[in-house]
Order: structure tokens, then C-alpha cells, then sequence
């Protein structure tokens, strides 16, 4: 049999955390709760005790290494990597209890993802399927990238039928402060990296963006969410662009040419 540890990352989402346990009742043999910047470590705890979980408490922001941590940190070689604003859906249980009685035919496996926006279920505007390696061999793969872990591993991975239920910003308000803070980051990171290109992506990317999202993704088949949706793809590459057009103003201006 396989087993595996299910490595939840979270951040005061206590409310969250209870669903996403349940699910992987009877799938994950150790889970491992990692909650970033938590203001209530009893209240978390309890939670995580009901289902045997164990709490590692780890003050970062850098999520990239926080699950790389987890993963070193696991009983099992066989990792289940998945955020407590999700849960498995019941098709993905019965493939995880299948895959575990069987031989891996991989170092990785890929879930497709389902988000729920603003009360309804997102099945186009490029939202789904959206596939992501969440069930690897630690051995074998690790999480890179600055702002957004993305799993790096080599060879091709499988799918496994089912989809992670991924609840988003419950609301407008919660979408528009994470776009925010997150073009800031990737903006700061693209400029400490050496780019000062941007003009190109706020005028060209920005408008091809919507279009991708809304017609080629078919967005307009989800409703005003997909408008909603396509629209804040296209903000993002607007906000992310101009901030770091912002950065580079800043420096040419604190070094103007022929200064020594």
C-alpha cells in the first residue's frame, strides 16, 4: 500500500481548515498543518487534533520554502500538497484509495482544479480544468518560484479522475486586496531580478489577456463571473506591469544619466 502525508498550507483559516479535514479522512495515513502568521495557535490546534493532524508552526512568507519544510518534515516519502481553502471531491477520494492500493506508475500525479466564485462553480475562462501536480514522491520533485510555488519535478506525471474543490475569495473585496498585494510581490521580484521591460505587457498584454480568459477560455460561458474573472486577469497584468514601470521611474530618477 501507499501511504501518504497530506501537507496542508493555510493561514488563519480555521474555518476553512474543518471541511478540508474531513475530506481527507480515510485517504492521508499523517497530515501536517503549516499556518503561516496564525493568531490563534490553541484554537488551530484543537481543529487540527480532531483528526490526529499535527500543527507545524512556522512564522514565514515565503511559501515556496514552507512547503519544502513540510514535505522534509513528513513521516512518508509520498506527499499530498493542498491549501485549506480546498477539500476532495468524493470522485478524487475514490482515485486516491484506488491509487493507493496499486503500484505508482509515476514520481507524480496532477488533480484537476475547481474553483467556486462568488457562488457558483468556475468550468471555463481558463479556470478549469486546470491541472496541478499535487501528489508527488518527495524524492523526486520540490517546490520552486518567489511568489506562487510551483512543483518542479522530470518525466511526465499522470492524472488521477476527480477534482480538488477549491473555495476562492469568498468575496469582490477579498479578490481585489490578494490581486493587490500580489502584483506588488512579483512587481518587487521582477525588478530585484534585473527586469525594467513593462511597457509592452501593460499596453499589449493587458487587453490580450481579457481576450484570453474571455473568449478563448470561453469565459462568457460562466456568466458575469467570467467577466468578472477575465477582467481581474487583465487588472493583474495591468497592476503588476505599472508597478514595476514604477520602480524603474523611481531608479532612473534617483540615478540620472551620467551620474557618476
Amino acid at each position: 500500500m501507499n501511504r501518504l502525508t497530506a501537507c496542508i498550507f493555510t493561514e488563519n483559516q480555521q474555518e476553512n481548515l474543518l471541511r478540508l479535514l474531513a475530506s481527507l479522512d480515510g485517504i492521508a495515513d499523517e497530515i501536517l498543518v503549516s499556518d503561516s502568521g496564525v493568531s490563534d495557535h490553541a484554537s488551530m490546534a484543537a481543529i487540527a487534533s480532531q483528526f490526529g493532524a499535527k500543527l507545524i508552526a512556522k512564522d514565514s512568507r515565503d511559501f515556496t520554502s514552507q512547503r519544502n519544510h513540510m514535505a522534509s518534515s513528513a513521516s512518508h516519502d509520498w506527499i499530498l500538497a493542498i491549501a485549506s481553502n480546498e477539500e476532495l471531491s468524493e470522485e478524487l477520494r475514490l482515485s486516491l484509495r484506488k491509487w493507493k492500493d496499486l503500484p505508482p506508475e509515476a514520481d507524480v500525479y496532477q488533480m484537476a482544479r475547481l474553483t467556486w466564485y462568488l457562488g457558483a462553480w468556475i468550468h471555463h475562462s481558463h479556470f478549469y480544468p486546470n491541472w496541478q501536480p499535487r501528489l508527488y514522491l518527495r524524492t523526486k520533485a520540490c517546490f520552486c518560484g518567489p511568489i506562487h510555488p510551483i512543483l518542479h519535478f522530470s518525466g511526465k506525471a499522470r492524472k488521477l479522475s476527480g477534482d480538488v474543490l477549491h473555495y476562492a475569495a469568498p468575496t469582490f473585496a477579498e479578490h481585489e486586496a490578494t490581486l493587490e498585494r500580489d502584483t506588488t510581490a512579483m512587481a518587487n521580484h521582477l525588478f530585484a531580478e534585473g527586469q525594467r521591460r513593462w511597457r509592452a505587457a501593460l499596453w499589449l498584454g493587458t487587453p490580450w489577456t481579457w481576450f484570453r480568459y474571455f473568449f478563448l477560455g470561453a469565459g462568457f460561458l460562466d456568466g458575469y463571473r467570467g467577466a468578472v474573472l477575465s477582467q481581474m486577469a487583465a487588472r493583474g497584468v495591468r497592476l503588476q506591469s505599472s508597478k514595476l514601470g514604477a520602480l524603474v521611474k523611481a531608479e532612473k530618477q534617483s540615478h540620472p544619466r551620467g551620474e557618476q
